[in-house]
């Protein structure tokens, strides 16, 4: 009988088909776990979303806007910038309910600013920028953000008013509800668009008056628009301009006034023409009428003036006055005086006023309007600063002295700029037409000849 084998040999068998069943099990195991593992559409469009994503922002971190995105405390003159880290910026929008912002690109593509002098205070932003990467692909970057809400703010009033018409020698006066300490951002947030070349320069008299001047007297019939970028400039601590200012009147003809105390006659030019001249009397010797080259600042008709000591006194006066074209505050006017004609011409027996014949006082009155030129020449009182409309006192010079910056000012159909004054052409204005003579408000000389 043949025995069942038992060995060795035949268990090694047994036990080399048991591993190769295990192993292909295993494998049956390992294609089963295959593919129960395999990405679902959805998983596969998340991950591809968030790709996206990532790149979108590795692109958009190649622009940074400033302010930041979510910034609440911009500062409004520190404006808006955009550069480009990488690559170009191409294009930059600012949208806004505040007052529109302009920019410019860099020559380079690598940076964009804004414009206008200042940002508005407590005012939202969103700037939206777009550039291209090295790789040439598009860039996108959206800002939002709020601009500072100050503590301390200012207004501006201004004098002239509306599509008003005005002498050639009138400055535009600006009041500040606050002292202004810095000065010189103030002036240049200020500019000035004329339908005729025009040069000038601002002039503080002291913390809250701003004046503008032209070097000479405005070209007659001269369109003028002033505009004040000054919601957001910062004016001194804390302070911060609340408001824009726009606007625009006009020059009108040209009418000067001037008035010898030694001749006793007036001369009138209408548009550069001697149109009259008339016999006055100016003020007697113990009430001068003061020298300088003033402007007229209101006109009535009539006006109660009162004056010559106190009520009861040989001096003292009550009365109506017609015709009355005032020239200074303390109270100087070109009027009719039928009580002095018998004077007029021949000696001074005013008080302090320039007296004239009642039918020029009517004439001169009719054609009056504020910022005529009125200048006094040869009297034994000098003027007085700030005792009407001073401004052209001060020779061009002088006037310079007057501003922050240091600066004149040009201004013409398409705007203003800032100029150094030796940079600018000589004068070729002659006085008493073209501009105040230098001293005029000197006393005891005859400064226009």
């Amino acid at each position: 009988m043949r025995g069942t084998d038992r060995g060795p040999g035949r268990r090694a068998r047994r036990y080399a088909g048991v591993a190769a069943a295990a192993a292909i099990g295993l494998l049956a195991t390992a294609c089963s776990s295959g593919s129960h593992s395999t990405v679902s559409p959805a998983q596969s469009a998340a991950q591809a979303s968030a790709s996206a994503k990532a790149h979108a922002a590795a692109l958009a971190a190649m622009l940074t806007i400033t302010p930041a995105n979510g910034s609440h405390d911009a500062v409004p003159s520190d404006g808006i910038t955009v550069t480009a880290v990488k690559g170009k910026v191409t294009n930059v929008t600012v949208r806004t309910s505040g007052d529109p912002v302009s920019g410019r690109l860099a020559a380079d593509g690598k940076s964009w600013h804004s414009t206008v002098p200042n940002l508005n205070v407590s005012q939202s932003y969103t700037v939206t920028a777009t550039g291209t990467a090295p790789s040439g692909e598009k860039i996108t970057k959206t800002s939002t953000f709020r601009t500072m809400t100050p503590a301390l703010t200012f207004t501006t009033a201004i004098f002239e008013g509306y599509k008003q018409s005005y002498g050639v020698g009138m400055p535009i006066m600006l009041t500040f509800s606050q002292p202004i300490t810095n000065k010189a951002a103030v002036e240049r947030s200020l500019e000035l668009t004329t339908s005729k070349p025009v040069i000038g320069a601002w002039y503080w008299d002291g913390d809250q008056h701003l004046y503008f001047r032209p070097r000479d007297y405005w070209p007659a019939y001269t369109e003028v628009t002033l505009t004040g970028h000054l919601n957001g400039v910062k004016a001194g601590k804390g302070l911060y301009g609340a408001r824009n200012l726009t606007q625009t009147f006009e020059i009108g003809r040209s009418l000067i006034a001037v008035a010898s105390t030694t001749t006793h006659k007036t001369q009138i030019y209408l548009n550069g023409k001697l149109a009259y001249q008339w016999p006055i009397s100016t003020g007697r010797a113990s009430l001068p009428t003061p020298d300088g080259t003033y402007l007229s600042v209101e006109k009535a008709n009539p006006v109660r003036m009162i004056g010559g000591g106190p009520k009861g006194s040989a001096g003292y006066y009550d009365e109506l006055v017609n015709y009355a074209v005032r020239f200074t505050y303390s109270g100087d006017y070109y009027h009719s005086a039928p009580w002095s004609v018998v004077n007029q011409g021949t000696s001074n027996v005013s008080h302090g006023c320039v007296n004239l014949p009642p039918a020029a006082a009517q004439t001169y009155y009719d054609m009056s309007i504020p910022g005529d030129p009125i200048t006094v020449t040869a009297s034994t009182a000098a003027g007085r600063w700030d005792d009407g409309w001073t401004q052209w006192f001060l020779s061009w010079s002088a006037y310079l002295k007057g501003s922050a910056t240091g600066e004149a000012v040009q201004a013409g159909p398409q705007g203003s700029t800032f100029v150094s004054p030796s940079s600018l052409p000589a004068s070729t204005a002659s006085a008493p037409l073209g501009t105040s003579a230098l001293g005029n408000f000197y006393a005891g000389t005859s400064n226009l000849g």
